[in-house]
């Protein structure tokens, strides 16, 4: 096979650097490289990206060694049909290791062309560093590498307003960037950069918080030789992902300009305000990962996409999400539902094989974020609480006994969550293990035995499920449910 680079394959582009990448993983390259070669193919976008490694160890080289090439397989599902296609990516024209080469980093502040940084450090990589210093050859932190680079760029330029950067970092915590503008500030300031460098960040740098969407499951080691044989070239960084993508970015019409994404087939938006995105992508996707994983497995299922293919516990949490959770998020019913069926097929994806035991770990909390908010939300709306959501409330604390059926069960947490469950569940009345699990405030932010009437659902549905099992059991606590909520009717008329 011929070797992977540009002269080999004919590939004469002289991209201008215009967006500085931290970070050559999976991620960034089967995500941003890929939305950036979008807007260069649909909307004529001229970029070319550099690549910067950002610890000491990492794929640099082999980058540099292919010239910057490497193929993208995406795979999945789209309204039902499936997806498979690659295609290779040209858009990286300088990857660099600054720890072997920081003087050719630091050139990078001076490219006139660059407009954008971005990166994926791992939600970790945002962090101050107390140690860093602005004379090291890197800063082992990379906001403390971004500060000395932009102050490169400050000093070049001469504190030129139109050579501020677009900072946008995937890092998935909230307010990414927001936090990140914060610690160089602080690095500023610690290191005496001066008053106008300070201003210059705040004032003609820009800074944007993200949203990022995409399962990148990465380098298909256990299948390589069926990837390696449909390319007529040597590839030692393929890269797999879903077809699904999904960038939101905090911007203006400034940004929007600058990244016309509108142009492209990508789902990029560039909105004032990303918190009503991440919600939703809390609440249903990660929701219902998180609603369903005790549920299912004490079913009898291993898999995400088991579970949703199943008949009887894909309708049940079909009807969690559609009658149940897109009830209580306040956006566009229709982009909802959209947006959920997607969901749908993402669960579906015949090439990612989920494992329900590898979501399990730390349940408790993932439900308190996930589950519990759409759960009294409902609650707040309809003076009633929501059936299948309470039901897979009841799940979760049975999944906490540690086994099911003589079986253990894949419970993972930390030590003193596991020890209040161990007690609470040596008592042989399901009410009081309910009270309890309820009035515990550290597991859920709050006291939820004070939430009317689910105590009493809770425990209905742990009595079934302790005597049925889950499918009769579900179908026994519905029919208990619809049977109180009738006589509840009858009598206040």
């Amino acid at each position: 096979m011929k070797k992977l680079s540009r002269k080999e394959l004919g590939i004469e582009d002289k991209l201008p650097v215009k967006v500085l990448q931290f970070g050559e993983g999976n991620f960034l390259r089967a995500f941003v490289d890929y939305a950036f070669q979008n807007l260069n193919d649909e909307a004529n976008f001229n970029a070319g990206v550099a690549v910067v490694q950002p610890l000491d160890k990492g794929l640099v080289k082999l980058l540099s060694d292919q010239d910057g090439l490497y193929t993208l397989f995406l795979k999945g599902f789209q309204k039902g049909v499936e997806i498979q296609k690659h295609e290779l990516i040209r858009n990286v024209v300088k990857a660099i290791d600054p720890y072997a080469s920081f003087d050719r980093y630091l050139a990078l502040a001076r490219e006139e062309s660059l407009e954008f940084v971005v990166s994926n450090t791992t939600e970790a990589g945002i962090a101050y560093l107390a140690s860093d210093e602005p004379d090291m050859r890197p800063p082992a932190s990379f906001p403390g590498k971004l500060t000395v680079f932009l102050y490169e760029r400050f000093r070049y330029f001469q504190g030129a307003a139109d050579k501020g950067l677009c900072i946008i970092p995937c890092e998935l915590i909230n307010y990414n960037a927001d936090v990140l503008k914060d610690i160089i500030l602080q690095y500023v300031s610690d290191w005496n950069l001066g008053e106008d460098f300070k201003r210059w960040i705040t004032q003609h740098n820009s800074f944007h918080n993200t949203l990022v969407d995409r399962i990148v499951p990465g380098y298909p080691k256990d299948e390589i030789e069926d990837y390696n044989q449909q390319l007529d070239y040597a590839d030692q960084l393929i890269v797999t992902a879903e077809t699904f993508f999904l960038w939101v970015i905090e911007g203006d019409a400034t940004l929007r300009k600058k990244l016309p994404f509108e142009r492209t087939s990508l789902d990029v938006k560039i909105v004032d305000n990303m918190q009503p995105y991440r919600t939703r992508k809390v609440r249903i996707l990660n929701g219902a990962h998180t609603a369903v994983v005790p549920f299912s497995i004490l079913y009898g299922n291993t898999l995400v996409k088991e579970t949703v293919e199943d008949e009887f516990t894909g309708e049940f949490i079909r009807e969690a999400v559609f009658n149940e959770i897109l009830q209580t998020l306040e956006m566009d019913k229709a982009e909802l539902r959209k947006f959920a069926e997607e969901v749908f097929d993402r669960f579906r994806n015949p090439f990612i094989k989920h494992q329900l035991s590898s979501i399990a770990l730390n349940s408790i909390s993932k439900f308190k974020v996930r589950v519990l908010p759409s759960l009294l939300e409902y609650n707040k709306l309809n003076n009633a609480l929501p059936v299948n959501l309470t039901f897979s409330f009841a799940c979760l604390l049975c999944f906490y006994q540690g086994t099911w059926m003589d079986k253990k069960l894949p419970v993972q947490d930390d030590r003193d969550i596991l020890d209040f469950f161990t007690k609470v569940w040596l008592a042989d009345n399901i009410k009081e293990v309910v009270h309890k699990s309820l009035k515990n405030e550290a597991l859920w932010g709050q006291d939820l035995s004070k939430v009317e009437g689910l105590e009493y659902m809770l425990t209905m549905a742990l009595e079934e499920i302790m005597s049925n099992g889950i499918e009769e059991g579900f179908s026994n606590y519905k029919n208990r449910v619809n049977k109180a909520q009738t006589d509840h009717a009858e009598k206040i008329n």
